[in-house]
Formats: C-alpha cells, structure tokens, sequence
C-alpha cells in the first residue's frame, strides 16, 4: 500500500539526509503516496440485514436504500475497506498525511450505527498497523506483517496477540477476507490462497489477474462458500469453488470500469463496486434473474 512504501522511504531519507534536503524529499514523497493512494481503488461495499448497501469512492462513504436511493452516511473519510458486525454497526477508516507540523500519516477508526449514530476514535499520528477490518465472527482481527518472519496476527477482542501461517512462504500479500470461522482469503503475488483456521496455508488458484501488473481488488464469499475475486485489471469477477477447484467469470466490466470489489445478497444478485480509470466510482447489480442496474 502507499503508506508502506513511504514509511520505508521516510525512514531512509530521515538517516541519510541533511535537514533541509530531508523536508524537500519528505515532501516529494508525500507527493507521490498522495497520487499512488488516490489511483489505488477502495474494495469497501458491504450490505446489512435491511437490505440497504454501503461502499466508498474513498471521499465519502454512500448508502444506497433498498429502495434505491443514493445519500452520502459518512463525509469526508478516506477508507479503502468497510467492515459490517453482526449489529449492522458500520465501521471505516480515515487515512490522511498531514505535511504541516507533523509530517506524519494520522487516521482514525469511526463507527456508523444502524440508527446512523457516528462515533470516531481519537486521531493517531501513525497509519494503521495493530488492527484491521478482516474479522471472524468471534471479533478476532487479522493482518498481515512481513517479519520476519512473514505471518498473519491475529488480535482477539481482549486485546491478546497470536501469530499464524508463519512458517508457510509468502511473496506480495495483498488483501485480506475473514470468515466467520476464521478461515482467512487472501491473494499473493497473483494467486489465490487460504490460511485454514488451524494455520495451514494453502494455494487456490494461480495466476488470477492473468498479466504480470494487472491490480487485483477485493475478496469476497457467497452462502454457499464459494471465492470471488475483483480482477480489476482484467475487468472481470472470477468465482472459485474450494470444493470442485472449478473457475468461473461471473460478471465482466466495459472500459474504462474495473470491478474492485463486490459482495452477493442472500437473493443471490451479484453487486459489483466498480472504479474506472479515472477514479470515478459506481455500483452494478447483476441480478440473479438476470436483470442489471448501475447506481
């Protein structure tokens, strides 16, 4: 992610350069995270036990009704995920570089309630590392760390801290999806792979964005426990059944959309978060009988 990559580079620039060039090449940096965070699209569409869908164009997060009305629910917050409890209790991110004075990435975590009261956590001057929104339904979370050694954390709800998966191999892990028994999703390096809740880690599918470069979105699961996959690149939803190992394009998108991430309705209608090349943002519904809407 882009506040990865500019930790790692703050951290060089900060033990090999005189103070005034340090500021210029801090600045630049926060310059291009600002332009590789705006081009890297938000996966963050989920829906609640009422029917009403919820997803990001990484500005504000929007509710559209099961009625269909569209109205913005949280302004003003940069979240590339959404994460929904078993209360419909909503919760995001807000992610920003604040140059001035700090010069240091700042966010907090807000939760929206399903009577639309909005809760925010007190701003911390670091970006997001010791919680996350791939969670089980016993409120463990989940994430990623490189190490060494690379493995998942897993964070319990009194706080207590556990590693799994660290003795697997792992090459370019990006986005993450929990079940509700802790099973967790995750694409790596262009492959699909799963961490079995008794930390085994195992390879789905290969080579699932198809080209060396092509972006790869959101992960998300259907009643029946199949895997879909965003490949934004490729402008396509894939769908892997564990069982059968059979794949399968689900939805395609037009030019100049890509599919970024998405989730199924207990009705079975697909809804697709599509972002396009310029960062405009919608939402498709492929229904089950066959019908589409875009909002």
């Amino acid at each position: 992610m882009a506040w990865r990559w500019a930790k790692a580079e703050r951290k060089r620039i900060d033990r090999n350069s005189p103070k005034l060039l340090r500021f210029l090449l801090v600045l630049a940096v926060c310059l291009i995270a600002a332009r590789r965070t705006t081009a890297h699209p938000g996966i963050g569409i989920v829906m609640d036990h009422r029917g009403s869908v919820f997803y990001t164009d990484l500005s504000n997060v929007w509710r559209i009704s099961p009625d269909g009305t569209k109205s913005i629910v949280v302004r003003d917050v940069h979240t590339h995920e959404l994460f929904l409890d078993a209360d419909d209790n909503l919760f995001g991110e807000h992610l920003w570089y604040q140059v001035e004075a700090t010069n240091h990435w700042l966010h907090f975590i807000w939760k929206l309630s399903p009577d639309d009261i909005l809760e925010k956590s007190l701003p911390t001057r670091a970006y997001p590392q010791d919680s996350s929104f791939a969670r089980d339904a016993a409120g463990n979370m989940y994430w990623f760390t490189v190490g060494p050694p690379a493995a998942f954390i897993r964070r319990a709800p009194d706080g207590s801290i556990g590693r799994v998966g660290e003795y697997a191999t792992y090459h370019d892990v990006k986005w993450l999806k929990a079940t509700s028994r802790g099973d967790i999703y995750f694409t790596d390096d262009g492959d699909l792979r799963r961490l079995d809740s008794d930390g085994k880690v195992s390879t789905l599918a290969r080579n699932v964005g198809e080209a060396a470069g092509n972006w790869i979105g959101g992960i998300w699961l259907d009643a029946r426990a199949r895997v879909y996959v965003a490949v934004w690149g490729a402008r396509k939803v894939k769908r892997f059944n564990p069982a059968s190992g059979q794949v399968d394009v689900v939805a395609r998108s037009k030019a100049p959309w890509g599919p970024s991430g998405g989730l199924v309705a207990p009705n079975g209608d697909l809804w697709m978060l599509e972002t396009s090349e310029k960062n405009s943002v919608r939402v498709r519904r492929l229904s089950a009988n066959g019908g589409e809407r875009v909002f």
